[in-house]
């Protein structure tokens, strides 16, 4: 399919930027799908999927979180990123809760990249500033409903995977016009902020992605007994990240299952 592909400005003073994907060949206004990162950023990965929505006919809009007036935040640039993601797909799951484990992985490589992934890796699990983020996507939603050539006056709905899953469910609570949200191995909102969520909320999770996982019953629990909702399902046999086929976590059966009825639910809550 040919697709219009493009880089855009948004949000106060055009501060925010994203990329945008949606048919060549459609005419007329469409409904936008906004895909929230993993904590690497917009890289290949994020961009295929927003590739795929576009393709499933909609606006697909992908905010970078990590970058101010069209650049990328400093250490934050793509190839740093890259290299700390090829660093942990190098070492045991273990060693990204075990600072020990990681350290002594680290203390392997050359000097100039260690202390490049050691910083960039500092930053990325510690050091973003995620209340901002959720600004930029309130911003993200308003301007598709409001602004957008492509898709305005038209539903919006979101997807996050890990660190986006977790501010898919976010938005949820912040944009009371969201339409649904899917919720990707991401971790659920808050109690105190459940009572805000307007829209059906859908997740998917690894069964040997404890961390996580172990939290939903309770997420399901809160979301009933506000009355909202939430409906998710686990696969057993996958690990977090499984939907990214870019990584060894990647779970075919399961990466499938979940875009199925991901595609499904958006056609459901957009008509």
């Amino acid at each position: 399919m040919q697709l219009h592909t493009e880089v855009v400005r948004y949000g106060k003073d055009q501060a925010f930027s994203g990329l945008l994907m949606k048919p060549e060949r459609a005419t007329g206004l469409l409904p936008a799908v906004i895909v929230i990162q993993e904590i690497w950023g917009v890289d290949e990965h994020i961009e295929d999927v927003t590739r795929r929505f576009a393709e499933a006919g909609y606006v697909a809009f992908a905010p970078d979180l990590y970058a101010k007036q069209g650049e990328r935040l400093a250490g934050l640039d793509k190839d740093r990123v890259e290299a700390v993601k090829a660093f942990l797909e190098t070492v045991p799951p273990s060693a990204w809760q075990n600072a020990e484990e990681r350290a002594a992985a680290m203390e392997k490589l050359p000097d100039g990249p260690r202390q490049q992934i050691q910083q960039t890796f500092a930053t990325l699990f510690g050091g973003l500033d995620r209340a901002e983020f959720a600004t930029m996507l309130t911003s993200a939603a308003a301007w598709l409903r409001d602004e957008c050539a492509y898709s305005k006056g038209q539903g919006v709905v979101s997807i996050g995977f890990c660190m986006g899953g977790a501010l898919s469910g976010r938005l949820a609570c912040l944009d009371p016009q969201l339409r649904g949200a899917a919720i990707f191995y991401g971790d659920a909102p808050s109690n105190e902020l459940l009572s805000a969520i307007q829209c059906p909320v859908r997740g998917f999770y690894g069964g040997l992605d404890p961390r996580i996982t172990n939290a939903v019953p309770g997420f399901a629990q809160a979301m009933k007994d506000a009355g909202k909702d939430f409906a998710y399902t686990v696969y057993d046999d996958a690990q977090h990240a499984f939907f990214n086929d870019s990584r060894r976590s990647y779970h075919v059966t399961a990466s499938r299952d979940a875009f199925a009825q991901t595609l499904s639910f958006f056609h459901t809550v957009l008509g």
